[in-house]
């Protein structure tokens, strides 16, 4: 008997292995990737940190560019100076060329040197392939030294005039600056900085707000709906169909829909809202903090939910009206049984409803992006646009991972909740 149970439970593992496979590598595998990234300054706006940097590199690209100028300079100045600045003209190109030959000692670097010298040559781009290549930590620290003496020298003769062509000499020297690339590994510190930043904080509150307030109405005002389009009128197909319409409509349509309608100046809503005293004036909705979250989750609230409408609508079905005939030849009033058969047995419906409406309400991105962008003063901004603005807008990739990556730690832990504390009961039945 027991191995009869083990083969079956082994069985039913390999039944469910290729829907985990799949999971893993459509959801997890994305997950795990941001994380890497925000291991590390990853800048697309920083060319010496547009990728990814475990080692110490050498730009050859940038270093041959600027090298064989430079010393063709130093060469020309040293001819024309005299006395001291002409010894440490000399000096300087001493110390490049022995760097230079430090440099291509290392034989993939010397192979490297002449690949991307033949290509610039011939005037053409070498791919990041190529023009990058890795040096030891010493050798790297050693010629970024000089590079920099390099630097300062010069700066300093060209401010004491002794320099023939002291702009064209200096500017070749800070072109080498950069050649050297560090790495950008940086571990967690993307995470402790935004710990303990209050605008990522302030956008998980907004965001918070905005998921606990719209799931809320919508689970109510959804709920009613169900229950009154569950029943037998006519025209029960026709109010179906037209209830659905706000969920059809494309989010960034509906969003610029109210955009216009919250408009403080011709806007017909804003009017009506004023009007009613819910706000003091029409431009309230879209230029106040309170007045702009507002309007974000009455948008929202009137566009899903149809689609908790729906979802209840579904588990309504699926209770028996027998039920509901023996409780009222009990004599039960029509509160008693929405509490003792309608909550109770639409209990796994409830759950699965809200668990997608909070998942969905707490990733919220395109509606407040289109209609308010996060404004005004960030009092709309949730962490999904904070981390859109931080990851495209600045082009901050590491920083954008490491809120992508919150944003997910967040999610499991809203998950892990609901199935908790309403799935529980569930579970336990089927035991």
């Amino acid at each position: 008997m027991k191995n009869e149970k083990k083969s079956e439970r082994l069985l039913a593992y390999l039944l469910v292995a290729p829907s985990l496979l799949l999971i893993l590598a459509v959801a997890i595998w994305p997950v795990i990737q941001s994380f890497y990234f925000s291991l590390f300054d990853y800048r697309l706006n920083n060319p010496a940190k547009s990728a990814l940097h475990l080692n110490y590199s050498l730009d050859l690209e940038r270093y041959l560019e600027n090298y064989p100028f430079l010393m063709n300079a130093l060469k020309q100045e040293s001819a024309q100076a005299s006395g001291e600045t002409k010894e440490t003209l000399e000096k300087l190109q001493k110390d490049l060329k022995r760097a230079d030959e430090e440099l291509r000692a290392d034989q993939e670097v010397a192979k490297r040197y002449e690949q991307v010298d033949e290509i610039l040559n011939n005037f053409e781009v070498p791919s990041e392939e190529i023009r990058i290549v890795e040096l030891d930590k010493d050798t790297a620290k050693k010629f970024e030294q000089t590079i920099k003496e390099t630097r300062q020298t010069l700066k300093t003769l060209n401010e004491n005039g002794e320099l023939k062509q002291g702009d064209k000499v200096t500017g070749l020297a800070e072109g080498l600056k950069g050649t050297i690339v560090e790495p950008n590994f940086i571990g967690l510190d993307h995470y402790k900085k935004y710990f303990s930043d209050s605008r990522m904080w302030k956008a998980l509150w907004n965001t918070t707000v905005f998921t606990v307030i719209s799931v809320a109405a919508e689970l109510v005002l959804g709920l009613a709906i169900a229950l009154l389009i569950n029943k037998a009128f006519f025209g029960r197909g026709l109010v179906r169909a037209t209830i659905l319409i706000p969920w059809a409509i494309p989010t960034a349509v509906s969003a610029l829909m109210w955009k216009f309608l919250y408009d403080g100046q011709n806007g017909i809503v804003a009017k009506y809202f004023a009007d009613l005293g819910i706000v003091e004036r029409m431009s309230d909705l879209l230029t106040t903090g309170s007045g702009a979250m507002f309007a974000v989750i009455f948008a929202d609230v009137w566009k899903t939910t149809p689609y908790m409408a729906l979802l209840l609508l579904a588990g309504l079905q699926t209770i028996p009206n027998s039920l509901y005939e023996a409780a009222s030849i009990d004599g039960a009033t029509k509160w008693q049984q929405f509490t003792k058969i309608t909550l109770p047995l639409l209990k796994s419906s409830i759950l699965v409803a809200l668990l997608f409406r909070t998942l969905d309400a707490f990733r919220v991105f395109d509606l407040i992006f289109v209609l308010t962008g996060g404004g005004p003063a960030n009092s709309t901004e949730t962490i999904s646009i904070l981390a859109y603005k931080v990851m495209f807008s600045q082009t901050n990739f590491g920083e954008g991972s490491a809120l992508a990556v919150i944003v997910f730690i967040c999610v499991a832990i809203i998950s892990t909740i609901y199935i908790k504390l309403l799935g529980a009961d569930l579970v336990s039945d089927r035991k």
